[in-house]
């Protein structure tokens, strides 16, 4: 079954992971051993390790109200509990962000609730995370599913507030007087965290329920934070209502942005096909009703028709709990299943070995050309001495003689090198100051103050426009910055290799893309809150104060992390040079006095001889060790590999 596909899938993922983690504290033992590692080399690999450990899988689902999403979770994720495990009955809707995982430093199963009154403060869902003490916990007892099915019952809890408060809290519909409506019912919690041991949540699966639109609209750091950081993002439709007006303001305002980043899977699901199920007609005329919905719904997202999943939820929810498998045929929850398990998963491994290549892969490529070089300068003196055998002294003085030339020769190549490295610590300090979070937080304060200082709407969008503006324009001379340390780079390296015959040294290149995508879509979010009608209708002390929680200091961290990024690439960028210099400084030394004790000592020649035949062998077992890294690092999951009829993986 698909199901049991993907928690496979997860198990692979987790066993391939593992075996990596193993594998770079090899690689790390290797370093220390051969005495090249340094504190730089040792925190980079420290952090990698802890990034693997901590690495996530998450999915999102996207959806409006009743259109049947918590219900999708329940049938893909938890149907072994037989029942509805989420609340997702009529008039049961998500009222608040959840997310469901499995924390492995608790010893508890719990939910942690974060009161709707925390909007108030000037906090971010993420900061109030390090803060238990914020939050309202409930100990889940995983021992009864009936137990908790009634505790995630709190999740959807609402209550009545005066409508000042609700317009305080950001919660006021558009036109609606406060004055005038009496009480409002609002969401009891701003956000839920649930933790319990669910096999998929232990191999790292975390799933994100979203409410509908309004709730996206009035907690930006959900389209901000936590939809892009999500592998993947389930868009909910109902057959019975088709594409609505909302629908498509929340996936062209949401979730089609996402689209543009290769990093993001986004799969639309059409829930509720049941309700076209007409016993009055044939299967093959429902079956064409329901492809012309897709169909439909494809043209409207303007998407391929193959993008679109008809399914029925609760219609597989029930035929999972009751073992039928025909109706569990004909709900196509299977197939979005494998999709998830064909693609995300993969997506998923690809992302993260495209980062270990970055980091570890770049190190131990370079640690690799650094073992060839010295096989190749072992090999090189090798046949030198062999060739000395019988030779008079007049043939080994002019070894050194020679030797000694070309060491004149490299250092002044290494000048050269130097000025370089000093041209590019230059540059590079440029692009810091650029990313620099100090003139940032000065554009900051002064955009603050002119937003409370002035006195129309008109003045409060325009200075929220003016903030974006100057920032993106920081942005794109960062970027202009990396372009101009990029080719300085890439030339030093090339010149290099020139005069040198460095096979395939090429330099990591600083990637400034992701921070301009996120920067482009905090703009578009930015321009949707500026020219929003709940903008213009919102007390302006509330709408500086989210606008600045939000959008502002999303900003912010996009800058912050630039630049740490920035700085750690600036340590490593000349690194594999610093040490082929190093290397190829310390060969020529030992040549020097390896011809200088042989010209005292023929009996020398032998030992010396001897002693590279031993070092021949040793570097060939150190390349081996390094290629195992790269082959972990390379190896796909078990599950990913070719599938035969029977659906078993089988190895060519």
């Amino acid at each position: 079954m698909a199901k049991e596909r993907f928690t496979d899938q997860m198990q692979a993922y987790g066993r391939w992971k593992h075996d990596l983690i193993q594998a770079v504290m090899k690689y790390q033992n290797w370093l220390d051993a051969n005495g090249m590692n340094d504190a730089e080399v040792e925190l980079r690999i420290f952090e990698l390790i802890d990034a693997l450990k901590s690495d996530h899988l998450t999915i999102a689902f996207v959806a409006e109200f009743a259109r049947g999403k918590t219900e999708l979770i329940n049938a893909i994720f938890f149907s072994e509990y037989d029942r509805r495990l989420l609340p997702s009955e009529a008039g049961r809707t998500t009222m608040c962000p959840t997310e469901l995982l499995y924390d492995s430093n608790a010893d508890q199963s719990y939910i942690r609730l974060l009161p709707i009154e925390t909007r108030l403060e000037d906090t971010s869902i993420q900061e109030y995370k390090k803060m238990p003490i914020h939050w309202q916990s409930i100990e889940l007892d995983t021992h009864s599913s009936e137990k908790m099915a009634d505790a995630f019952q709190e999740v959807v809890r609402t209550k009545s507030v005066p409508g000042v408060e609700a317009q305080r809290l950001g919660l006021l519909e558009p036109g609606m007087d406060p004055a005038k409506v009496g009480t409002v019912e609002i969401p009891m919690w701003r956000h839920a965290v649930i933790s319990f041991p669910h096999p998929l949540l232990k191999e790292g699966l975390v799933i994100l329920d979203t409410p509908g639109l309004n709730a996206l609209g009035s907690e930006p750091e959900l389209t901000l934070n936590m939809l892009p950081n999500s592998q993947a993002v389930v868009f909910v439709l109902a057959a019975d209502s088709g594409v609505t007006k909302s629908d498509l303001e929340m996936w062209t305002h949401h979730v089609k942005p996402l689209g543009g980043d290769a990093r993001h899977g986004r799969i639309v699901a059409l829930n509720k096909v049941d309700t076209l199920w007409d016993e009055l007609k044939d299967n093959e005329t429902v079956d064409s009703i329901i492809k012309a919905q897709c169909n439909t719904a494809a043209k409207m997202l303007e998407i391929d028709n193959a993008s679109v999943f008809p399914v029925s939820a609760q219609k597989g929810l029930l035929a999972k709990i009751r073992h039928d498998m025909d109706l569990l045929t004909r709900s196509n929850i299977l197939s979005l299943e494998s999709i998830l398990s064909q693609d995300i998963q993969p997506q998923k491994q690809h992302i993260v070995r495209e980062t270990i290549v970055g980091e570890i892969g770049a190190m131990a490529k370079s640690s690799f050309e650094l073992l060839v070089s010295r096989l190749s300068e072992t090999g090189r003196q090798f046949k030198e001495l062999q060739s000395l055998s019988g030779k008079n002294e007049d043939v080994i003085q002019h070894l050194m003689k020679k030797t000694r030339e070309e060491q004149v020769t490299y250092h002044r190549s290494v000048e050269s090198f130097q000025a370089n490295k000093k041209i590019f610590a230059e540059k590079h300090k440029e692009l810091l100051g650029i990313l620099a979070v100090t003139e940032f937080d000065a554009l900051m304060s002064q955009t603050r103050k002119d937003m409370s200082g002035t006195w129309t709407t008109i003045g409060l969008k325009k200075t929220m426009k003016d903030f974006f503006e100057l920032s993106n324009g920081r942005v794109k001379t960062a970027s202009q910055q990396v372009d101009k340390v990029n080719m300085l780079v890439q030339t030093v390296y090339r010149k290099f290799q020139q005069e040198h015959g460095l096979a395939d040294a090429k330099p990591k290149l600083f990637s400034f893309s992701k921070y301009k995508r996120d920067m482009e879509r905090l703009y578009q979010e930015a321009e949707a809150y500026r020219n929003s009608p709940v903008t213009t209708m919102t007390e302006q002390s509330f709408v500086v104060k989210k606008f600045f929680i939000s959008m502002v200091s999303h900003a912010r961290n996009v800058f912050y992390n630039a630049q740490q990024d920035a700085e750690s690439w600036g340590k490593a960028a000349m690194a594999p040079l610093v040490a082929r210099i190093k290397e190829h400084k310390d060969q020529m030394e030992k040549r020097l006095e390896s011809l200088r004790k042989i010209n005292e000592s023929r009996d020398t020649l032998h030992t010396r001889i001897k002693e590279l035949e031993d070092a021949a062998r040793t570097l060939n077992g150190q390349l081996n060790d390094i290629k195992g890294l790269m082959e972990t690092i390379n190896k796909p999951l078990e599950s990913f590999l070719p599938e035969t009829g029977d659906e078993e993986a089988q190895v060519a």
